[in-house]
Protein backbone atom coordinates (compact mmCIF):
# COMPACT_ATOMS: atom_id res chain seq x y z
CA UNK A 1 0.00 0.00 0.00
CA UNK A 2 1.21 3.40 -1.05
CA UNK A 3 2.28 5.92 1.96
CA UNK A 4 0.00 9.02 1.19
CA UNK A 5 1.81 12.49 0.52
CA UNK A 6 1.37 14.67 3.52
CA UNK A 7 -0.81 17.38 3.00
CA UNK A 8 1.17 20.78 2.59
CA UNK A 9 0.85 23.30 5.68
CA UNK A 10 -0.75 26.69 5.08
CA UNK A 11 1.74 28.21 5.07
CA UNK A 12 3.46 25.89 2.28
CA UNK A 13 -0.30 26.62 0.51
CA UNK A 14 0.79 30.69 1.19
CA UNK A 15 4.11 30.65 -0.35
CA UNK A 16 2.77 28.36 -3.12
CA UNK A 17 0.12 30.86 -4.14
CA UNK A 18 2.31 33.98 -3.94
CA UNK A 19 4.76 32.64 -6.22
CA UNK A 20 2.46 31.62 -9.01
CA UNK A 21 0.99 35.23 -8.39
CA UNK A 22 4.27 36.52 -9.20
CA UNK A 23 4.60 34.52 -12.11
CA UNK A 24 1.57 35.03 -13.76
CA UNK A 25 1.50 38.84 -13.11
CA UNK A 26 5.08 38.89 -14.23
CA UNK A 27 3.39 36.82 -17.83
CA UNK A 28 0.94 39.64 -18.04
CA UNK A 29 3.41 42.68 -17.41
CA UNK A 30 6.34 40.80 -19.65
CA UNK A 31 4.00 39.95 -22.34
CA UNK A 32 2.47 43.70 -22.70
CA UNK A 33 5.54 45.77 -21.64
CA UNK A 34 8.22 43.78 -22.92
CA UNK A 35 11.29 43.07 -20.40
CA UNK A 36 12.92 46.43 -20.37
CA UNK A 37 10.21 48.35 -19.30
CA UNK A 38 8.79 45.95 -16.38
CA UNK A 39 9.32 46.64 -12.85
CA UNK A 40 9.89 45.26 -9.92
CA UNK A 41 7.12 47.04 -8.29
CA UNK A 42 4.87 47.41 -10.78
CA UNK A 43 4.75 42.92 -11.26
CA UNK A 44 4.67 42.80 -7.00
CA UNK A 45 1.69 45.73 -7.10
CA UNK A 46 -0.30 43.34 -9.92
CA UNK A 47 0.33 40.22 -7.76
CA UNK A 48 -0.45 42.18 -4.78
CA UNK A 49 2.75 41.14 -3.09
CA UNK A 50 4.97 43.35 -1.29
CA UNK A 51 8.82 43.87 -2.77
CA UNK A 52 10.35 41.63 0.33
CA UNK A 53 8.11 38.58 -1.13
CA UNK A 54 8.83 39.54 -4.22
CA UNK A 55 12.63 38.56 -3.11
CA UNK A 56 12.18 35.50 -1.14
CA UNK A 57 10.95 34.27 -4.27
CA UNK A 58 12.75 35.32 -7.10
CA UNK A 59 16.55 37.33 -7.04
CA UNK A 60 16.11 39.57 -9.71
CA UNK A 61 13.51 40.64 -12.77
CA UNK A 62 15.85 38.03 -14.73
CA UNK A 63 15.17 35.24 -12.43
CA UNK A 64 11.75 35.75 -12.47
CA UNK A 65 11.32 36.16 -16.64
CA UNK A 66 13.57 32.86 -16.68
CA UNK A 67 10.94 31.25 -14.33
CA UNK A 68 7.53 32.88 -16.49
CA UNK A 69 9.45 31.26 -19.71
CA UNK A 70 10.08 28.24 -18.45
CA UNK A 71 6.80 27.80 -17.34
CA UNK A 72 5.15 28.86 -20.58
CA UNK A 73 7.41 26.13 -22.42
CA UNK A 74 5.95 23.55 -19.86
CA UNK A 75 2.15 24.73 -20.66
CA UNK A 76 2.53 25.12 -24.38
CA UNK A 77 4.71 21.17 -24.40
CA UNK A 78 1.71 19.83 -22.46
CA UNK A 79 -0.60 21.30 -25.04
CA UNK A 80 1.02 19.72 -28.15
CA UNK A 81 0.84 16.28 -25.94
CA UNK A 82 -2.36 16.19 -25.16
CA UNK A 83 -2.88 17.11 -29.58
CA UNK A 84 -1.06 14.54 -30.42
CA UNK A 85 -2.84 11.82 -28.90
CA UNK A 86 -5.52 12.15 -31.05
CA UNK A 87 -3.39 10.40 -33.66
CA UNK A 88 -2.15 6.69 -33.73
CA UNK A 89 0.39 7.28 -36.38
CA UNK A 90 4.21 8.85 -35.11
CA UNK A 91 4.16 10.76 -38.23
CA UNK A 92 0.46 11.61 -37.80
CA UNK A 93 1.20 12.84 -34.01
CA UNK A 94 4.27 14.72 -35.20
CA UNK A 95 2.77 16.79 -37.38
CA UNK A 96 -0.22 17.64 -35.59
CA UNK A 97 2.54 18.55 -32.71
CA UNK A 98 4.15 20.83 -34.90
CA UNK A 99 0.80 22.47 -35.90
CA UNK A 100 0.22 22.83 -32.15
CA UNK A 101 3.53 24.42 -31.44
CA UNK A 102 3.39 27.14 -34.33
CA UNK A 103 -0.90 27.96 -32.72
CA UNK A 104 1.36 28.48 -29.61
CA UNK A 105 3.85 31.13 -31.20
CA UNK A 106 0.37 33.01 -32.77
CA UNK A 107 -0.35 33.05 -29.03
CA UNK A 108 0.50 37.06 -27.79
CA UNK A 109 2.15 35.62 -24.56
CA UNK A 110 4.41 33.18 -26.46
CA UNK A 111 5.24 35.04 -29.24
CA UNK A 112 6.46 37.85 -27.11
CA UNK A 113 8.26 36.56 -24.17
CA UNK A 114 9.56 32.93 -25.38
CA UNK A 115 10.11 33.82 -29.25
CA UNK A 116 10.78 37.21 -29.34
CA UNK A 117 12.53 38.30 -25.94
CA UNK A 118 14.09 34.62 -24.40
CA UNK A 119 17.33 34.68 -26.58
CA UNK A 120 18.53 38.25 -25.64
CA UNK A 121 17.36 38.55 -22.13
CA UNK A 122 18.52 35.05 -21.13
CA UNK A 123 21.09 34.05 -24.00
CA UNK A 124 21.07 31.83 -26.75
CA UNK A 125 22.74 28.84 -24.12
CA UNK A 126 19.71 29.41 -21.34
CA UNK A 127 17.62 29.55 -24.51
CA UNK A 128 18.32 26.37 -25.71
CA UNK A 129 18.52 24.48 -22.45
CA UNK A 130 14.86 25.22 -21.90
CA UNK A 131 13.69 24.45 -25.45
CA UNK A 132 15.22 21.11 -25.43
CA UNK A 133 13.74 20.72 -22.31
CA UNK A 134 10.22 21.12 -23.62
CA UNK A 135 9.14 21.08 -26.94
CA UNK A 136 12.46 19.77 -28.67
CA UNK A 137 12.21 16.92 -26.33
CA UNK A 138 8.63 15.73 -28.00
CA UNK A 139 10.15 16.15 -31.39
CA UNK A 140 13.41 14.20 -30.52
CA UNK A 141 11.29 11.80 -28.87
CA UNK A 142 8.81 11.35 -32.03
CA UNK A 143 12.22 10.90 -34.13
CA UNK A 144 13.53 8.34 -32.08
CA UNK A 145 10.68 6.13 -31.73
CA UNK A 146 9.88 6.36 -36.00
CA UNK A 147 13.76 5.23 -36.22
CA UNK A 148 13.19 2.41 -34.02
CA UNK A 149 10.23 1.17 -35.55
CA UNK A 150 12.28 1.56 -38.53
CA UNK A 151 10.25 3.98 -39.77
CA UNK A 152 13.17 6.49 -40.64
CA UNK A 153 16.11 6.23 -41.91
CA UNK A 154 18.40 8.50 -40.36
CA UNK A 155 21.65 7.83 -38.46
CA UNK A 156 21.84 11.27 -36.34
CA UNK A 157 18.47 12.06 -35.15
CA UNK A 158 19.77 14.45 -32.73
CA UNK A 159 21.16 16.65 -35.84
CA UNK A 160 18.03 16.46 -37.30
CA UNK A 161 15.76 17.16 -34.47
CA UNK A 162 18.18 20.20 -34.25
CA UNK A 163 17.59 21.26 -38.06
CA UNK A 164 13.96 20.35 -38.17
CA UNK A 165 13.54 22.44 -34.68
CA UNK A 166 15.33 25.57 -36.48
CA UNK A 167 13.23 24.86 -38.96
CA UNK A 168 9.95 25.32 -36.94
CA UNK A 169 11.56 28.54 -35.43
CA UNK A 170 12.37 30.00 -38.40
CA UNK A 171 8.58 30.13 -39.37
CA UNK A 172 7.53 30.79 -35.73
CA UNK A 173 9.62 34.10 -35.77
CA UNK A 174 8.20 35.08 -39.58
CA UNK A 175 4.46 34.52 -38.14
CA UNK A 176 3.63 37.63 -36.72
CA UNK A 177 5.58 40.02 -39.07
CA UNK A 178 3.72 38.31 -42.27
CA UNK A 179 1.22 39.42 -44.70
CA UNK A 180 -0.65 36.04 -44.69
CA UNK A 181 0.52 33.86 -41.98
CA UNK A 182 -1.75 31.34 -42.93
CA UNK A 183 -0.10 31.00 -46.62
CA UNK A 184 3.73 31.17 -44.92
CA UNK A 185 2.47 28.35 -42.53
CA UNK A 186 1.54 26.35 -45.00
CA UNK A 187 4.01 26.53 -46.99
CA UNK A 188 6.76 26.35 -43.90
CA UNK A 189 5.18 23.12 -42.71
CA UNK A 190 5.43 21.45 -46.10
CA UNK A 191 9.11 22.24 -46.46
CA UNK A 192 9.56 20.53 -43.30
CA UNK A 193 6.91 17.90 -44.21
CA UNK A 194 9.61 17.50 -47.66
CA UNK A 195 12.51 17.12 -45.57
CA UNK A 196 11.08 14.48 -43.22
CA UNK A 197 10.10 12.94 -46.26
CA UNK A 198 13.42 12.43 -47.61
CA UNK A 199 14.39 10.27 -44.36
CA UNK A 200 11.45 7.72 -44.86
CA UNK A 201 11.18 4.65 -45.21
CA UNK A 202 8.13 3.98 -47.35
Amino acid sequence: MEESKPERSRREEYTEATRQALLSAGRDIFATEGYQAAGIEAISRAARVTRGAFYHHFEDKKALFDAVDVALQAETTAKIEERGRSQRKIWDRMNVGIDAYLDACLEPAYARIVIQETPAVLGNKRYREIEEAYPMALLTASLNALKRDGELDFEDIDLLSRMVDAMICKVALMLPEADNPKKLRERGQKIIGSLLGVFRRK
